[in-house]
């Protein structure tokens, strides 16, 4: 029988299937990341993990690159995820990085202001504390982050991604989870090829034209210490009202 305890629930079991389709939760300690390009539905599963987390009493932080805070409430009252209740009992911890204008991670609006976002990303210990951490998307910090960018042009890809990828191994050695998404199509895949390689759990979320119409589904890559069966391709919709409904399974 599975060890349960190393499994952290995705929850709303009463709402979804999706915690039963990736078996049973998300172990303690992984990285998981999550790919698809524009419009694939990254922050709305993102968005599904963070409520679900909540409602099983795992504390979340969750820092967008896209979503001030009355965005991300209206996201999520959309699809009928409140969480409001979560914000004020400091469950949930919600930060926005305005890479453009200062915020959280540029902390000003001059130049200097926006150098090494993923030094400024590994300091920002309240975000730390908590047992899950989302970061969404990924790909927007290490697109603005120039010694990133540098060391990219140099043909250096494991030597920039050394630092955050060293930083997150201690972060999952302590049980947390950390969830990245990154729209592929926005950076060189050589600069998200170390961040694929030491991933716990890798999923792509994928379009699929089907007739007329185009379905999204879950293609999942790795699952590393997984709980229950988990399934290859899920497929999903996201609707206004409910949120993420899965459509369909299949296993290899």
């Amino acid at each position: 029988m599975q060890d349960t305890r190393n499994i952290r629930s995705l929850g709303l079991e009463d709402h979804d299937r999706l915690n039963k389709e990736l078996g049973g939760g998300i172990p303690r300690g992984s990285i998981v990341l999550m790919e698809g390009d524009y419009g694939a539905g990254k922050s709305a599963i993102s968005q599904r993990f963070a409520y679900g987390f909540c409602e099983e009493e795992t504390t979340v932080s969750f820092l967008s690159t896209e979503l001030t805070v009355g965005g991300f409430l209206d996201q999520m009252h959309s699809l009928s995820y409140d969480v409001v209740d979560h914000l004020l009992d400091e469950r949930l911890l919600f930060l926005h990085a305005n890479l453009d204008t200062g915020g959280v991670l540029s902390g000003g609006n001059d130049d200097e202001s926006r150098m090494d976002l993923l030094t400024r990303l590994m300091d920002a210990e309240t975000m730390w504390t908590a047992d899950v951490v989302i970061v969404d998307t990924f790909d927007a910090i290490l697109r603005n982050d120039p010694t990133f960018e540098a060391l990219i042009r140099k043909n250096e890809e494991r030597q920039a991604a050394l630092e955050i990828i060293s930083f997150f191994r201690d972060m999952i050695s302590e049980g947390k989870i950390i969830v990245l998404t990154v729209d592929p199509s926005t950076v060189d895949g050589d600069a998200i090829g170390p961040f694929r390689a030491i991933a716990d759990v890798f999923i792509e979320l994928e379009m699929v034209e089907v007739g007329n119409d185009v379905r999204r589904q879950v293609s999942v890559k790795r699952f590393a210490g997984m709980g229950e069966q988990v399934g290859d391709t899920i497929g999903y919709s996201v609707r206004s009202g409910t949120g993420i409904v899965i459509e369909s399974r299949s296993v290899a």
